[in-house]
Formats: structure tokens, sequence, C-alpha cells
């Protein structure tokens, strides 16, 4: 029903009623007959208005809601309300005045009169909605709604933001901002179409200024050169060489220069392979060492090492040629790894990194158990990290490139873990590495 019809409904309903009740009746002791709309109370001795929405059944049909009325009744939206005018005091019928003075919103909430039809109150727009100062107001047909912003979320009656780092979107570093979020990568990478991920930099194909060779590596890059020519000091210009002077490929130690020609001789603890290569003397096979009967030889690049059989330290105790062990009964191993294993390796230095050094295997695994590989310690500078390949073993990979000689001395150690059994465990392997003084 539009509201203009329902306007002109009440006028002819205001018209008919004036009329009606404007013709009192003759008063007599036995006039007992009221207009239409009123029934004969004997008590009062009055016409007594009929509520035509409790007497009549169904009597709006619909969506529409009955509306008793002084003499009638009218059928209205189910949002419409009515506010009769108050009854003037000590009278039984409704005056003209009275009629006159009904208002009647026929407006459903939210909506107000404009000429015959009802238009939407902005809300939003007239302040007069109760959205607090964190929420945004969206004006709707007849109503308003209270929204957080993008980014945010409605706890209570107040919007807070939403912390989407914790949420792990990004894949390097997420950095929060109040309603957003950002995505950073770690140099040598860069943000993915989809903003989260990142993805390796090619430098080499982005003009990486190598000046004669460049090899692309996961993060990074890195610089080669030609034959005849030595990688400058800032890493990237490549230099040519003069022989003797300053090749670093004619000797692999060092060159002596000759007339017409030119040698190469290796440092102590090497020899000469071929024309230019140093190869390292093995003193522990050959003999040409001195070591103890209570020492194990261990060969290194350019040298060898005598360490003592028996290397168990308290609360330790010896269970073989390599393997302490930290008896449960003692207090003192109630932290410490159940068993030590001692082990020796030697490598070269400037390696390049990163560069997988030496593998972890486990000799026993329990059912159940899941391990885990971390360096306990030894490694102060972070020259090392750990890369778990499955449940029983892992890499120590070498990090950053190292110059010797050098000793590192790294406690390897693996934690087992069964949820189910409460079963907690370690073991570690004390790795020496030696670092050879040179890249051979």
């Amino acid at each position: 029903m539009r509201p203009g019809c329902v306007l002109v409904f009440c006028v002819c309903i205001s018209v008919f009623l004036r009329r009606a009740i404007s013709q009192p009746p003759t008063e007599t002791d036995t006039y007992t007959e009221c207009t239409d709309g009123y029934h004969w109370d004997p008590q009062t001795q009055h016409c007594k208005d009929i509520n035509e929405c409790e007497t009549i059944p169904e009597a709006c049909k619909g969506e529409m809601k009955c509306f008793n009325h002084y003499g009638g009744y009218l059928c209205l939206p189910r949002s419409a309300s009515v506010i009769p005018a108050p009854d003037p005091p000590n009278q039984v019928h409704p005056s003209l005045e009275n009629m006159a003075s009904e208002s009647f919103n026929l407006c459903p909430s939210g909506f107000e009169p404009q000429g015959d039809s009802c238009v939407d109150v902005d809300e939003c727009e007239r302040d007069s909605h109760d959205c607090q100062p964190s929420q945004q107001c969206f004006n709707t047909e007849g109503s308003f709604s209270c929204q957080c912003p993008d980014g945010y979320r409605k706890v209570g009656t107040e919007c807070i933001d939403i912390d989407e780092c914790r949420y792990r979107y990004c894949q390097h570093r997420c950095v929060n901002v109040p309603g957003s979020f950002s995505c950073q990568c770690e140099p040598g990478f860069q943000l993915a179409g989809n903003n989260r991920s990142c993805i390796d930099v090619d430098e080499c194909g982005m003009g990486a200024p190598c000046s004669q060779r460049c090899y692309n590596t996961y993060g990074t890059f890195l610089c080669r050169c030609e034959q005849g020519y030595e990688l400058g000091p800032d890493g990237f210009a490549c230099n040519d060489i003069d022989e003797c002077s300053y090749s670093s490929y004619l000797c692999q130690y060092q060159c002596v220069n000759e007339h017409g020609k030119f040698s190469c001789v290796c440092p102590d603890g090497y020899q000469l392979l071929g024309t230019r290569l140093c190869q390292d003397i093995n003193e522990c096979e050959t003999g040409a060492h001195q070591c103890s009967d209570g020492q194990t030889c261990v060969n290194i690049h350019g040298g060898h090492k005598c360490v003592d059989t028996k290397s168990c330290q308290e609360p330790y105790v010896q269970v073989s040629e390599n393997r302490c062990m930290c008896p449960v009964t003692k207090p003192s191993c109630r932290d410490m790894p159940y068993s030590i294993v001692h082990r020796y390796m030697s490598i070269t230095s400037e390696r390049s990194v990163p560069s997988d050094i030496f593998q972890i295997q486990a000799t026993s695994v329990y059912p159940g158990a899941y391990n885990t590989f971390r360096i306990r310690s030894g490694d102060d500078n972070g020259d090392f990290y750990i890369r778990q390949i499955n449940n029983i073993s892992a890499m120590l990979v070498l990090a950053r490139a190292v110059n010797g000689p050098r000793e590192y001395v790294l406690d390897l150690e693996m934690v087992s873990v069964n949820p189910l059994m409460s079963y907690h465990t370690s073991s570690a392997l004390r790795l020496t590495i030696y670092v050879g003084p040179h890249a051979f």
C-alpha cells in the first residue's frame, strides 16, 4: 500500500467519524441505540467504542496490522504506529477537536513523511545512530548498520586492529600496520605477485655487477673470472694478472718465476701433484707423526693432530674409544646429553658457502619418537647451521666462509621426544673441525 493512499484513507475516515459523532443521541431514559462502531453500555449509560480488532476475526489480511479507532478500525503496515491524542477529562465520547488532533505516523520506523510519501531517514548523515567512534555507519533502507573497517574485527562494541602477522600470511617478514599488513623479503629475494611469498632474485639476469661470470645462488650471487684473471677486492671486478706476480691459477700455492718458465712449490705438509697442484700429506698413513700409544693420529690439511684416546670429562665415563656416557644415576647428568661421540674432520679455507660439510645420522631410533637436531655449543659466531633431512638425519652446513688455521669444537645434539610415553632424551656428537691454512 502506498503511503499517499493511506493518508487519503485516513482523511475519509476522519470526515466520516466527524459526521457520525457530531449527532449525539436524544437524551431519554429508554434510548439505547448508538451510531455504527459503538454499543450501549448499560453500566455507564453511554455509548462505548467497539474494538473491531478483537471482535472481527482476521480484521486485516496479509501483512497489515489492525489498529482500533473511535467508531471503526484501520489496517496499516505492521511497522506503522498510531499516536492518539489524550482524552479530555470527564469526556466519554471523542469530540471533533480530539479527532482532529489525533496524529497518525503512517510511515514505518526509519522513514519520515515527505508530501504524500515516506522517505528513508539517513541516520548516518544526521548523526542519529549509536555506532562507536571506531565503527563506520552505513545507511540502509529504513535503518543503519555499524561495521568495522577492513583490517579490524569487532570485540564487544569496539573495533580492534587484526594482527595479520599472527596468521603467518608472509613467507619471510610480516609488518603489521593499523588495518592492514605488509610483507617483506630477506636480501636477495623479492616479493612475488601475491604480495606474500618471496622468490629468489636472479641477480645475474638483472644486471649483477660481475664483470665476467655470474652465478646465481639462492638469495645471492657469486662472481667468477675467466682463466688469466682474478676477482678484485670488491668481489665483482676481474683484473688481468701477470703470471707469477698476480696469478693464483698457475700454481696452487706459490709460483717461482724462472727465465722463460715458472715452477710451482707447495707449503709444509703438502706435496706437489702434477706440475701446479699441492696435495696434503697424510702423516697418519705415512708414519710421519709422533703420537704416543695413548693417542690417536688425526690427519688435517697441512699437518696432523694427536688426540687423547681417553677424552671423557666428568661426569661422563668412557664406554668405548670415542664414546662417553653420562650415567642417569648421577644428579649432574640430569640436564646433560645421555652420550657424547667424538668425531674429527678437516676442511679447507675459503670454502664456498653455503656448503654441506658433515651429515649426522642417528644410530638408534625409538618407535614413535620425534627427533630434532641442533648445535648445542661451539658456534658463537654463527658460522654453521643445521638443516634437518628427516627424522633420523641432518646436515651440518657451513654458513660463512672461514679461513685457517682455525679449530672449532661443536656439540651437535639430537633430541628425542615421545609425547605418548613422556619420553625425552638427547645424545651429542662432539665434532672437532680443523680449518686448514690454505684453500687446498
